[in-house]
């Protein structure tokens, strides 16, 4: 039970068996974690970790939280993060992690729904938050701080919880034993699915479920002990917890907690990372900076990237189809490497060797780019009740486009109507406190419905081709896949964001965020006054500039599928809107509603 993957011995069944194997194979002094303060990356070891999680474990218990107990977790990537997780799997009890870009009255829904006991936050931030909603949540018991802090009557700080478990460590003598008494059955943690309508769920992941999908992965992915990643991702969302925290700690993958999202680029040249996994939102960004470095650079810097990506997509269709690259092209790839592709490497640490990508499709235009570019995204996919991975791309076949082949243990069927159905240990228990929501997603024979449609090629690569319920059907009777066309735009280095709407109505349309940065430049071109960006976007010219931009980045659409209608939008969408789920994806209904008078007068002025 506590085996590993080296040696054929035993792989584990639970996450504490994976957590008390990986202490044993690459335990001592070797740094586990490391996290910034002030400018210097500060190392914690195995040794250190796993003193801390025996303290916070033997704590739990003597505030009297055992096995079958709901601990919340409501805090940033952090060590304390991992210590918490480690701590609670530990003393067999389910944590329950919020996503701290929640505002109070959600974080209170997830509390009260899970009934947790105890919950762990990172900073006076979030500690206000749940001062706010503390009455409403009668089942919370304690509040503990990791930030060191004056602290309320009934706020602890994580210290000095810590003291309390070392000095209690004597009373839990056989604390490995319980905790690898846990079973694969046993339930593991709470993860409530943002959700882009109504209340979310909350998904009961087994310590079999996840287990079985770390072991699953690393018979596909190439981590290797040593390996350095940049955790950025909420962890409180199952993609960087399975692949950022349990993958990379079983293979022995160095983990470095980026201090916010808008560090990463810094950071990543400071840690130098070998391995990382992203959303394709960060993918779009950097493709976005460097076609827009390019364009906006001399005219000759212009003809050496578009020579340099030109060259590189020539040399990648040989690669893709298995074929040797002619000689002549090798040596011109050389120099397109020399001049622009080693640069974008650099700028991403110099030592990346593959990344990875998950929760949401992935232009295949910009994994295309990357790859020839020396940067392999290995795209995936999965959803928060299938632990999450079903499908990745492998190094030795990528193909840009799809979502690659199952992974171990992992069965996909497509339904009549198109449905991507999945079954295997990945797939959850259920929705907690909702028999019948389970029901629906679970049939008889064990079958998860996704709610995504797609196909399988003769390779047995997945290919996603959108939600079952975003599916546009327009007046007319077509049906529209609105996110491979979004995606399209997002490539225009004019727009950062596109949402298409028109179900039941007579056409479809797209709404647009502009790239003000780009806009604005092109603005003082055309010697536009400086306008706030409301006031921009309501320029008949600027308006007709970003549509042809968009008709220009969509001229291969069939007819039906072609927007008639743009509605440029003053600001991007976000979290605190509503308009995004945390994990960034949008929630279209939100949307529509939200800017829902711009849209009917955009339609009621072609109807007149």
């Amino acid at each position: 039970m506590r085996g590993g993957s080296a040696g054929g011995q035993t792989r584990p069944t639970t996450l504490n068996a994976l957590y008390f194997d990986s202490m044993a194979r690459h335990g001592g002094a070797l740094p586990a974690l490391r996290s910034k303060h002030g400018d210097t990356w500060a190392p914690i070891s195995y040794r250190d970790l796993h003193r801390r999680v025996r303290n916070l474990q033997a704590a739990l218990r003597t505030l009297g939280i055992g096995p079958g107990d709901r601990v919340a977790i409501l805090s940033e990537n952090r060590p304390e993060w991992a210590i918490t997780d480690f701590a609670c799997l530990s003393a067999r009890c389910t944590d329950v992690p919020i996503y701290p870009t929640l505002p109070p009255h959600q974080i209170a829904y997830v509390l009260r729904d899970s009934g947790s006991r105890i919950v762990f936050c990172s900073d006076e931030t979030q500690l206000e938050k749940l001062l706010e909603i503390r009455e409403t949540v009668p089942a919370l018991e304690q509040i503990v701080v990791f930030d060191a802090m004056d602290v309320p009557d009934g706020v602890r700080e994580f210290a000095d919880v810590e003291r309390l478990g070392a000095e209690a460590i004597d009373d839990f003598p056989d604390w490995e034993a319980e905790a690898l008494a846990a079973t694969p059955d046993d339930l593991a943690t709470l993860i409530y699915t943002s959700g882009t309508t109504g209340d979310p769920k909350g998904v009961m992941l087994t310590h079999g479920n996840i287990t079985s999908n770390v072991v699953a992965s690393l018979q596909v992915l190439e981590l290797r002990a040593g390996d350095e990643c940049l955790s950025f991702l909420p962890l409180s969302h199952i993609f960087e917890r399975m692949v950022g925290h349990y993958t990379n700690f079983y293979a022995g993958v160095v983990i470095n907690y980026a201090t916010s999202i808008d560090a990463v680029g810094a950071e990543t040249r400071e840690v130098h990372p070998t391995v990382m996994a992203s959303v394709p939102r960060l993918y779009e960004k950097i493709y976005a900076r460097v076609v827009d470095a390019a364009t906006h650079g001399s005219g000759l810097n212009r003809a050496i990237f578009e020579w340099a990506r030109a060259t590189g997509e020539k040399c990648l269709n040989y690669r893709l189809a298995q074929q040797r690259v002619p000689a002549f092209l090798r040596v011109a790839n050389w120099f397109a490497d020399l001049l622009v592709f080693r640069r974008i490497r650099r700028l991403l640490g110099g030592r990346l060797r593959f990344f990875v990508s998950g929760g949401a499709p992935l232009n295949p235009e910009i994994c295309r780019f990357f790859l020839a570019a020396g940067l392999p995204i290995l795209e995936g996919y999965g959803l928060t009740e299938t632990s999450p991975v079903i499908t990745v791309n492998r190094m030795a076949k990528i193909k840009p486009g799809t979502v690659g082949s199952p992974i171990p243990g992992v069965e996909v069927m497509i339904a009549e109507d198109g449905e991507i159905l999945t079954r295997g240990p990945h797939v959850m228990k259920g929705y907690f406190g909702k028999p019948e929501a389970t029901a629906a997603a679970i049939d008889s024979d064990g079958w998860f419905h996704t709610g995504d449609i797609g196909m399988i090629d003769a390779d047995g690569y997945l290919r996603i081709t959108d939600r079952k319920k975003d599916i546009i059907v327009t007046a007319g009777g077509k049906n529209i896949a609105p996110q491979p066309i979004e995606a399209l735009l997002k490539t225009n280095g004019y727009l950062v964001n596109a949402v298409m709407i028109g179900d039941r109505r007579r056409f479809p349309s797209m709404l647009l965020v502009p790239n003000f940065r780009v806009l604005r430049s092109w603005a003082k071109i055309k010697e536009l006054p400086n306008l706030t960006d409301e006031e921009l976007v309501r320029r008949p010219e600027v308006q007709e500039k970003l549509e042809r931009e968009a008709r220009k980045s969509l001229r291969d659409l069939a007819h039906y599928e072609m927007p008639k209608k743009f509605l440029i939008l003053p600001r991007d969408f976000s979290i605190e809107t509503g308009e995004l789920t945390p994990k960034m994806s949008i929630k279209r209904k939100v949307v529509e509603e939200q800017w829902r008078d711009q849209i009917e007068a955009m339609y009621a002025e072609d109807d007149a």
